[in-house]
Order: structure tokens, then sequence, then C-alpha cells
């Protein structure tokens, strides 16, 4: 089985600039596939050669609006396909009122285009928050799921957190869900590696199996460190699928 893995799950040693790092632990545990939270100021070209070294594949990256806008989308376009990065998602933003709601979706609908012109789709990441009213009461990720085209990576853990059922969540959406977030956590949003909290993980990966969906792990805590953390979910990964 294959899995993604969320470099923010590494931020101990990728904010530190030990990139090179990262990418062979987890290539090591068996994580086929990345899913960047930054580049920590390198070049493409030296990202894809470490790629290429560890043998791993770009799933996706999580990718800054600001990085999106239009004074410099060509220098990000250009980056993303030389490291050969077909999905950015946003990793969130301020959707507390309905204005700033209004205003990221014409964003998204205007920026949507130019990146599938250039064969890379635009995706969302959601936390609890965007499940929950804003502000003037709106419930943002159904305003953007139903108001533009873009991909939905939900992540299962906030959306769990926030008293949604993912499970439900990626039936009614498959058709716009590429990858997901494979989180465990307890609930008031304390994460925990796979296995170790309280959200459906194993009910999630089976339907993310069922339904095609790449899993993407995702483990904040840093318990002791990132790479453990993550080494412990890829652990648990390998006890239940066998």
């Amino acid at each position: 089985m294959e899995y993604g893995i969320q470099l923010y799950s590494l931020r101990d040693m990728t904010k530190e600039g030990d990139m090179e790092g990262a990418l062979a632990a987890v290539a090591k545990m068996g994580y086929t596939h990345v899913e960047f939270a930054g580049f920590a100021g390198y070049s493409a070209e030296q990202i894809l050669e470490w790629l290429n070294k560890y043998g791993l594949k770009v799933s996706g990256t999580h990718t800054s609006r600001r990085e999106l806008f239009d004074e410099v989308i060509d220098e990000t376009i250009a980056y993303h396909k030389t490291i050969g990065n077909k999905n950015i998602i946003i990793p969130g933003t301020d959707l507390t009122t309905a204005e700033k709601v209004k205003d990221f979706i014409e964003f998204l609908n205007n920026v949507q285009p130019k990146l599938e012109k250039e064969g890379i789709s635009l995706g969302y990441h959601n936390h609890s928050v965007e499940f929950l009213p804003n502000e003037d009461g709106i419930v943002s990720w159904f305003e953007l799921r139903d108001n533009t085209k873009i991909n939905l990576e939900i992540d299962t853990y906030w959306a769990w957190n926030a008293g949604r059922d993912p499970i439900a969540l990626l039936h009614e959406n498959a058709d716009r869900v590429r990858v997901i977030h494979l989180k465990d956590g307890l609930e008031g949003g304390i994460g925990r590696s796979l296995g170790s909290g309280n959200a459906p993980v194993k009910a999630v990966l089976a339907t993310a199996r069922e339904l095609g969906i790449f899993p993407v792990v995702e483990s904040e805590g840093l318990d002791p460190t990132g790479a453990e953390e993550v080494g412990r979910c890829m652990d648990y990964l390998k006890e239940i699928e066998g």
C-alpha cells in the first residue's frame, strides 16, 4: 500500500533546513509520496534531485494563496512543474466573514483556470473552522464547495473534530477529492499519531481505499520528534493493512 506524508509533520527538520534529511527519513519508513509545506528556500532543481534520489513522488503541496497572486503565479507554476507537482492545495485562509468568503471564491475561480492550463489542479485544505459558522453564520466549507470547482482535500481529523462525519463527507464529495489527510487525535484539537486518538482512522482509510482516494498522513505533535511520530504512524498502517 502506498501513502503520502505531509512534511509539516517533520517541520522540526525542514524549518532547520534539513529538507534532504526529512525526505530520506520518510522514504526509509516506506512513504512513497510527499506533500510539501514550503521548500525551505531550496531551488526546484535541488528538490527534484532529492526526490529522485530517494524514490519519492509529489502528491501535492500546501501553497499559500499569496504565491498565486498575479505578480508571482508564473514563477510558482514554473517551480511546481519542475518538481513534478500537479496538485496545488491552499492550506487555509481567513474566512471569518461573508465578504471574505465571497472574495476568496472569486480568487479561486480566477486562479483555477490559469493553473489548469498548465496541468495543475487547485484544491483547498480544511481545518475545523471551515465546518463551523463564521461571524456571519456562514459555514464556509460548503460555500467553497458549492461555488467553485476546486478539489477538496478533506482533513478528516479536523472535520471530525468539528462534529462532521468524515466518512459521509468522502462519499458525498468523492468526485472532488483527490487526496485526504489521514490523521488522528482527541476531541478539542489535540493531535495524536495514528491509532492513538479517537478519530475514525480505520474507517476513513477503508473508505478512501474504496473510493480510490489517496491517503496523505499528517501527524502534528512532534512527539518527541516529527520523524519518530510519523514512524509510529507508518507502523500502525502496516499493522492494520498487513
